[in-house]
């Protein structure tokens, strides 16, 4: 029977240390950290992430900056706003909550973010120094994975790698940091051929494409690593993964659940970023 890699308990362990490195940090420089949030429109699911971030900062001690918009905001007014944003000195990280409403344009948002307050990792230049492994930021949710798969004890390094999915935020950079720590990586997506028989080569099998049950158990190399990122809602409203976890959990050495698995890691990686930002900025003005 697989373990179950508690993503709520290794958050938790994370934050907490963020929050003895921020208390450090505010002792030794008496500055405070600091989160931009930007939340434009009334999307309900875009503003409970908000609130669950603005959480996170209160629970470490980061100064959180929320400004929420009218879904009537023109471009210019937003670019604005970032403009701002990227000129205050006190602010570290700057998150546009996605998606925008209709008529903003996403791209043009995220080019406009200050690279080094770009604590999401979405803009060219971050992507391009993880292509690199350059960057001390990552994309949020691909650095959460690679806490979980940490968290097992199990070496990266000369393992056979499968990422399940070729997204910007999950699936490319993913395979950057499991390149970086020396896996070897096969990425796979809709048009995969065999994709049982790719699977089953995995010593590490991350699913990351938003289609329920997909990887079942006969899928999965007995003692795998299993990581489940994907999040689906079923017909009677149950969250569920790309994995199904009752055929899977006795094949793999090491599982996460959805919910509980991947999920909290990324807020957790996020407050990371903007106290890596943070440090950055201090240590370029000398302090």
């Amino acid at each position: 029977m697989g373990q179950i890699i508690d993503g709520k308990a290794i958050s938790a362990s994370v934050r907490a240390q963020l929050k003895r490195e921020t208390e450090l940090l505010i002792g030794q420089t008496g500055y405070t950290p600091a989160l931009a949030v930007i939340l434009v429109g009334d999307d309900p699911a875009s503003a409970v992430y908000v609130r669950n971030k603005q959480r996170a900062c209160a629970e470490i001690g980061f100064r959180a900056l929320e400004y929420r918009l009218p879904a009537s905001t023109s471009q210019k007014e937003l670019d604005d706003l970032i403009d701002a944003l990227n000129a205050d000195d006190t602010v570290d990280g700057i998150l546009v909550q996605l998606p925008l409403p209709h008529g903003l344009d996403e791209q043009s948002v995220l080019l406009r973010i200050r690279p080094d307050k770009d604590v999401d990792c979405f803009h060219p230049y971050n992507v391009g120094r993880v292509m690199t492994g350059k960057s001390r930021l990552a994309p949020c949710t691909p650095m959460g994975v690679m806490e979980l798969i940490h968290s097992t004890g199990v070496d990266v390094a000369g393992k056979e790698c499968v990422v399940i999915g070729r997204s910007n935020i999950v699936g490319k950079p993913l395979s950057m940091l499991l390149l970086r720590e020396n896996g070897t990586v096969t990425v796979c997506h809709s048009k995969t051929r065999d994709l049982g028989a790719v699977c089953r080569r995995a010593d590490i099998l991350v699913a990351a494409v938003g289609r329920a049950g997909l990887i079942t158990g006969d899928m999965i190399k007995p003692g795998a690593v299993v990581i489940d990122v994907g999040i689906n809602r079923t017909p009677d409203g149950k969250l569920t993964g790309d994995v199904d976890f009752a055929t899977a959990e006795p094949v793999a050495s090491y599982i996460t659940p959805v919910p509980g698995g991947v999920g909290p890691m990324t807020i957790a990686m996020l407050m990371q970023n903007t106290l890596v930002a943070a440090k950055e900025h201090l240590a370029e003005k000398g302090k």
